[in-house]
């Protein structure tokens, strides 16, 4: 079964949304030692760049 089957056949849910720059909790320390929280854009970035990354890997 591929992603898109497994995405089109998964039921949806209800997914709150956040101002796109609002910390959503948590932080990643950068290479020099600053605290930068993880925000809503931060995480859908992560997972649209991972969905590619599956997808391409499909192929």
């Amino acid at each position: 079964m591929s992603l898109q089957e497994i995405r089109d056949t998964a039921p949806r849910r209800e997914v709150p949304r956040y101002h796109p720059h609002q910390p959503v909790g948590g932080s990643i320390i950068d290479a020099q030692g600053k605290e930068i929280p993880i925000t809503e854009d931060m995480i859908q970035r992560a997972c649209r760049e991972l969905e590619n990354s599956c997808v391409q890997r499909s192929r």
